[in-house]
This record gives C-alpha cells, sequence and structure tokens, in this order.
C-alpha cells in the first residue's frame, strides 16, 4: 500500500499535520484578539465555525485550486523552452505513454462522455475554485461582520463585503504568491536538476531540452 500510494498518503499526512497547527494557533490568536477587545472568547468548536477559521482556510484553498487549474490550462497551448514543466517545442517530440492497463470507460464509451473526461481536470479544478471562493466569501463576511459589530459600525452585507477592498485584497496577496510559485518551477528547471525528481530534466540534458 504504502509503495503505490506514499507520496498521497505522505502529503495526506502534511496536510492534516498544517491544518491542525492552523486550528490550534488560529484558535488561540484570534480569542487573544477576542480578549484584548473584551469579547467572549470562544470554544475551539465554535472557532471551527467562526468566520475568521473559514476565511483563513478557504481564502488559501482557492488561490492554490486557481494556481493548478490555471497552470493545467496554459501548459495545453503554451511553452517555455528548456522548462521540465513544458511540453515539448514540437508536438512530433511527444509521445503518449500509456501502460498496458484498462483503458478508462469514458474513453471507451466515446462521444460527450469522451469529451468531458479529455477536460475533467479543468472542470475539477474550476469547481474546486469556485466552492472555496464561495466558502471564503462567506467566512470573510462573518469575521468583517463581527468586527463591525464590536466597534459599533453597521455590518455590511455580503455583497457590499464581495465588492471591498478588504475582501480583493485577502484573495489578490495569494493569488500573486502562488503564481510566483508556479513562474519559479518553471524557469528554474530550464537550469536547476534535481537527481530523480520527475519534476526534473534529467542530470545530462542540456538547458534547452524542453520537457521532463
Amino acid at each position: 500500500m504504502w509503495k503505490r500510494n506514499g507520496l498521497s498518503i505522505a502529503l495526506l499526512l502534511l496536510l492534516i499535520a498544517s491544518l491542525l497547527g492552523q486550528i490550534w494557533s488560529g484558535f488561540l490568536t484570534h480569542n487573544d484578539e477576542l480578549g484584548e477587545a473584551h469579547r467572549p472568547l470562544l470554544d475551539l468548536w465554535s472557532y471551527l465555525h467562526s468566520g475568521h477559521f473559514v476565511s483563513a482556510t478557504f481564502e488559501n484553498w482557492e488561490s492554490e485550486f486557481l494556481q493548478m487549474g490555471m497552470y493545467v490550462l496554459l501548459t495545453v497551448s503554451l511553452r517555455q523552452k528548456g522548462s521540465a514543466e513544458s511540453r515539448p517545442m514540437s508536438e512530433d517530440e511527444e509521445q503518449d505513454r500509456i501502460e498496458e492497463g484498462q483503458t478508462p470507460w469514458p474513453v471507451r464509451k466515446g462521444g460527450v462522455w469522451k469529451m468531458l473526461y479529455g477536460h475533467s481536470l479543468a472542470i475539477a479544478f474550476a469547481a474546486l475554485f469556485v466552492v472555496s471562493f464561495c466558502l471564503h466569501l462567506a467566512g470573510s463576511w462573518r469575521n468583517e461582520v463581527d468586527e463591525s459589530v464590536s466597534k459599533g459600525l453597521p455590518a455590511p452585507t455580503v455583497v457590499e463585503h464581495l465588492f471591498s477592498s478588504s475582501f480583493w485584497f485577502e484573495s489578490f496577496q495569494n493569488w500573486q504568491s502562488e503564481f510566483l510559485a508556479v513562474l519559479s518551477l518553471v524557469v528554474l528547471t530550464i537550469f536547476l536538476r534535481q537527481k530523480d525528481s520527475p519534476q526534473s530534466k534529467a542530470l545530462a540534458a542540456p538547458h534547452s531540452q524542453t520537457g521532463d
């Protein structure tokens, strides 16, 4: 099981550990802020439903799904000479690597099922982005309402918050960092190598070689 699924298991464990760390540190931080404002403190379960936690969590998930979705779509038609993260410059250099096994049923079915399956990765990332964006908006709005009420100010509607600079600041500060990370990976793989990594070209490969 570990040999076949080790990468997914390790990443899942890292995700769980990081999420638990975020929950606990966010819980302590938010209660410190509430205490300084002389407001009632939250228990852990209440914190998990608070705008503070929901907004912080899905604000980041939203940017991750945007990053990966855009990367999947952009690499369909765009190239970067020398990058291991790019398709080869010429379609003649590309070869579909298909191992022996049962072909997925949408491919066998053909028609609209094959068409949808052919774009299913981008569709999935788009759906995950939309869901995360909506949950980020809901959590950020609830957090903004709580802060407004604590200051004796009128609470904004969700539509007002959607068009506020504070909400888009939360989004753009994460989006730009995600695109920076992908840009770094694309460019650095032109010149740098990591032995045995599928994200890297072979050690002896020339800088001009495009693709893994």
